[in-house]
Formats: structure tokens, sequence, C-alpha cells
């Protein structure tokens, strides 16, 4: 980065300095230099204009003398610092006024013709070669009674247009000068504003491509930039948390997996080489179909997980009796609360209640809540589920007397594999995916799920629905 972006700047503000002294040297002069000529010729023209108009036609009416216009054309010359020339409308020099008085002026101006200036105020030369240097020459008519009587030439040294040019030509210069070095500052500031930061940026993104996650971008800018860095870094500990999150998971996945498999292929290998008597096939074949189901179980839910994360579930809403569903979720159980001498109380808020959801995730709701309720309760106890409507709200409740869930461990119940201490002794088949796919499907809901548990007392889970539509 060092060899391209910072070099590029640096350039990019050498060139636009060259560009500049370029520009002044070339285009400026020439532009000065036309300003000066086009102002210095138009205030002599105004100068002869008056003059001739208004003072040398009385000399033609001889209310005027020679000795006067002398004066007239001496206090010009010192004024404007030019030849003044008064001549008839033929060319020949009546009066005049030299700036050095060493040089002659001409008696008559041959091939005079006041017309060659044309359409410009002014002429450029040595005017028929009667000066040995430039010279700028505006040339007025003198009338009188609408007849041309005369001309006044006013010739000014062109090194006075010069001078001028040299001096703003250097005031532009100097000007130029600290406007190149002011616009330092702004290299001043691409380096350390946008060269710094984006080298920390590409510096963070080798770390972060070479595999380390830990790198932080420590630039606390409130700017694009700023955000960028930002950006990344909660990009990078969101890889990291996801990267111990599979971790984790493939732990867990390879734990619950290697268990159950670890029995079927002990059983196995015991009743194929004989060390099962067969009369005892029926008992421990139960305990592999047990462990197979464990299995069955596990990948099920794991597929049903994968639903969510790989794509937006789509749910299939539709008004429905939610007291219907949660009678049929909680027959589903006869078996094993009869076993447990576990009995399900149903206290609805009327004899039917419609929600809008999907029937058939919310049915699996109802079964993974009622199942964790059934398996941590004691025996002869009973499970309650409680529906109430409120703000235009269903509520639903799943509440049961049994062993709690740890303080510590309330927010980690959603988790993927997660399993309190005291759930581990008594949940042999459970994959601990149950109430993260709860949680999954009220979160598509847009729904929340809320419990309120004490350990040794119960547990007591509160999911809300919207009413039908």
């Amino acid at each position: 980065m060092r060899s391209t972006l910072y070099l590029k700047f640096t350039f990019i503000y050498i060139i636009f300095g060259f560009l500049s002294i370029f520009t002044v040297a070339t285009l400026g002069s020439e532009l000065v230099t036309s300003h000066l000529e086009r102002n210095v010729g138009s205030e002599l023209y105004k100068e002869a204009n008056l003059i001739a108009s208004d003072y040398l036609p009385a000399y033609f009416t001889e209310s005027l003398s020679a000795s006067d216009v002398q004066v007239q054309l001496n206090g010009m010359r010192t004024y404007l610092d030019a030849d003044i020339w008064f001549t008839d409308s033929a060319g020949k020099m009546i009066r005049s006024s030299q700036r050095i008085s060493s040089v002659v002026h001409p008696l008559e101006i041959e091939n005079f013709n006041p017309a060659e200036v044309g359409s410009s105020q002014f002429l450029l030369g040595n005017y028929h070669n009667y000066f040995q240097e430039e010279m700028i020459t505006v040339i007025a008519p003198v009338t009188e009674g609408f007849v041309t009587r005369g001309y006044l030439l006013i010739h000014k040294p062109y090194q006075y247009i010069a001078d001028a040019k040299v001096n703003i030509i250097l005031i532009m210069y100097m000007v130029l000068l600290v406007i190149y070095i002011l616009s330092f500052s702004i290299l001043f500031g691409v380096h350390f504003f946008v060269y710094r930061p984006l080298r920390k940026i590409t510096e963070a993104a080798k770390q972060y491509a070479s595999g380390n996650l830990e790198h932080e971008i420590h630039i606390n800018t409130e700017d694009e930039i700023g955000y960028l860095s930002a950006s990344l870094n909660y990009m990078s500990s969101q890889i990291r948390d996801m990267n111990d999150y599979e971790k984790k998971f493939i732990a867990n996945v390879s734990h619950d997996f290697r268990s159950p498999l670890t029995s079927i292929k002990g059983y196995v290998n015991a009743m194929a080489d004989g060390t099962i008597p067969v009369e005892m096939y029926e008992k421990y074949l139960k305990i592999i179909l047990f462990e197979t189901e464990r299995l069955t179980d596990l990948t099920q839910d794991l597929l049903t997980l994968n639903e969510f994360d790989t794509k937006e579930l789509l749910l299939d809403k539709n008004n429905f009796d939610i007291h219907e569903v949660i009678r049929n979720t909680a027959a589903s159980f006869e078996g094993t609360c009869t076993a447990k001498k576990i009995s399900i109380e149903l206290i609805f808020a009327s004899k039917t209640l419609n929600v809008y959801a999907d029937k058939r995730k919310i049915q699996q709701v109802l079964y993974n809540l009622l199942d964790n309720a059934i398996k941590f309760s004691n025996p002869d106890s009973i499970v309650s589920v409680e529906t109430t409507e409120r703000f235009g709200k269903i509520f639903i409740s799943v509440k049961d007397s049994g062993i709690g869930i740890p303080k510590k461990s309330l927010n980690q119940i959603w988790e993927r594999f997660y399993k309190t201490d005291l759930s581990r002794g008594k949940d042999k088949k459970g994959t601990g995916l149950g109430l993260a796919i709860v949680k999954e499907i009220m979160k598509a809901h847009g729904e929340n799920i809320n419990v309120i548990s004490t350990e040794g007392v119960g547990s007591e889970f509160i999911f809300s629905l919207p009413a039908q539509k």
C-alpha cells in the first residue's frame, strides 16, 4: 500500500505544483499581458480623445496659441510619461512634447494613415520606425466645425506594460507558493485521516485472512472509515463467536452420537461373540432400540434446526383453536404420564380460543415444552397448561413442579445442546435441542417466550400468540 496509494497522492501533489507553475507562466502571463494592453490602451485613448475634443480644436480657431498648446502637451507628457504629437490632418507636425529632449520628432509623418488603428484603440510597435523601443500608440482626431483638422498621437513605452506584468506575475507566483504550501495540509490530512486508517484496515484484513480473528482495528473516528473499522471489528467478533460455536456444536454432536453408538457397538459385539447369552438378548435389544431412538431424535432435531439456519422459515399461518391443539398434544403423553403417575391439568380461558399462527409449528412447541415438563417432574405431581387472553394476545403457560432450573442457567437453556447439571441425571434421552427449536419457532412468529423457574420448586414457560384475524 505504501508503494501505491500513498505514492499516488504524493505524485498527484507534485504534478499539481508543476501544472500550477506552468499555467501561471504561460496562460497567466498571456492573460495578464492582454489585460494590461487593453487597459493601458483604453486609458490612453480616453485621455487623447478628451484633450482632442475639448481643448485642441481651439487652436484652429486661433483662440488658443501655439505656446498654450505646448504647455498642455508638456503637462500630458509629464502626467502620462509618454511622447505627445499634435499634427495636422496630413500628418505634418504642429507641436510635440518628447520624454527625451535629445530625441527629435519628425517634421512630418511619412505615409501617415490615421485609419491604420482599425477596429482597435491602439497600435503596438515602433510606429513607422520613429522609436528605438516598442511603443503603444493611440490616435485621436481633432475636429473643428465637423471637419477633422488634425490628430493627437500619444506614444507610451511598452516597457511600462512589461514592468507591470512582471510585478503582477511575481505576485501571482507568491500567492501560488502560499497556496501550494497550504495545500500541503491536504496531503497531510490524507496521510493521517485516510492513508493511516486504511493501512490499519489493510493490516487487519491480512490478519483475518491468516486466521487471526483476535486482531482489532483501533480507529475511533465518527466517519465512514471509522464505521468501516467498527463493522470489521464486529464482523471478526461474530466470526470468532461462530467459530467457537461451531467447535462447541461439533463437540456436542460428536459426544451425543458417540455415546449411543458406543453402547450399540458394545452390545452388538457382546452378542456376536457370545458374551451375552441368548436368553438375555431381549433385554439388550431393548437397550439398543432405546439408543437408536436417541440417534433418530437427535438427527431429526438437527434437521429441524438446519431448516431454521439455512433459510427463512416459511410459516403456514391460519386461524385455529389453540385449545384443541393443547388437548391433542396432551393426549399423546397419556402413556408416559400414567407410568410416572403424573397428571396434566388444562385451564382454559374459554371453550374455544382461536389464534393466528402455524398450527404444526405451535404443536411442536407445545410438545417440546410438555415433554420437558413431564420429564423433569417428580412422580405424583401435576403439569398444568393454562391459556389467558390480554391486550389482543393469547398467552399459553406450561407449568410443572419438578426439579427447576438453576438461576445461572436461565439464559443458557435456549442454547443448542445445553443441559443443566440437574437435568443430566434424568434426561437420558434428551438431545439438548428441544428448547432451541422452541425459541427459533417463536422467533419466526415474531413472538416471545419466557421462563420463570425456582430450583427444587418447578418451572413455568409462557409464550404468546396473536389472536385470530
